[in-house]
């Protein structure tokens, strides 16, 4: 897909707009220590953040999803991290910049993540982000990388969904993107699992700075 001016940039939440391993990496082994685990290594806990509570739930107490307790121990996760929301985490370098430019240049911008609304909203609140537009999957029937949250996000700004872009750093955000017929940015910085190629994700264009998008939507205007 050949890149144009926005009209609007969204970003997903864990991984692309903020680094929210601190908070998780504190978590999971805090838990770990509670339960008898050796704690675990920063970067075996930063590569699952974006697969959400269940994967970081089986490397926190080395469990399946398949095994008997599972959704007991996910929930402890849970209940842990809500009480640990935005205490370490904040903005990826460079979005804070991303974020004034679009505002100077009357291009909207918001949030469309897999995170529940129950932490996604205080996580905003706490880091003190006032973001215009939240998408959650509490708002659709399926999530990324269903298309219907991106879908959902344009209808909102009353824009067709090629005038927007969507930044992630999960192949499913790619996914997502181009079902949506949305341009699609893959950030090399975020939460990258070792043995994933963000080259075969197929993203339209991929960054390795948040900055880099100013850049990009200078080009195109």
């Amino acid at each position: 897909m050949t890149l144009t001016s926005p009209k609007a940039v969204l970003f997903d939440l864990d991984g692309t707009f903020l680094d929210s391993a601190p908070d998780f990496l504190w978590v999971v082994n805090h838990l770990r220590e509670k339960y008898g685990f050796p704690q675990l290594a920063e970067e075996t806990i930063r590569q699952q953040v974006s697969n959400g509570g269940s994967a970081l739930t089986e490397i926190c107490f080395e469990i399946s999803r398949e095994d008997d307790g599972f959704p007991e121990k996910l929930a402890i996760l849970l209940d842990c991290y809500q009480t640990h929301l935005g205490v370490t985490s904040g903005m990826f370098k460079g979005i804070p910049e991303l974020i004034a430019f679009c505002q100077q240049s009357d291009i909207a911008w918001g949030i469309v993540t897999n995170k529940p609304r129950r932490f996604t909203d205080p996580l905003l609140e706490n880091l003190k982000i006032n973001c215009p537009l939240v998408i959650c999957p509490d708002d659709v029937t399926t999530p990324k990388p269903n298309p219907e949250s991106l879908l959902l996000a344009a209808k909102r700004l009353n824009l067709a969904p090629e005038e927007c872009w969507y930044v992630g750093d999960h192949i499913r955000d790619i996914e997502a993107s181009h079902a949506a017929n949305m341009p699609a940015i893959a950030v090399s910085y975020g939460y990258i699992e070792d043995d994933d190629n963000i080259n075969s994700w197929n993203a339209d264009v991929i960054v390795d700075h948040a900055e880099e998008i100013i850049s990009l939507i200078q080009q195109t205007s």
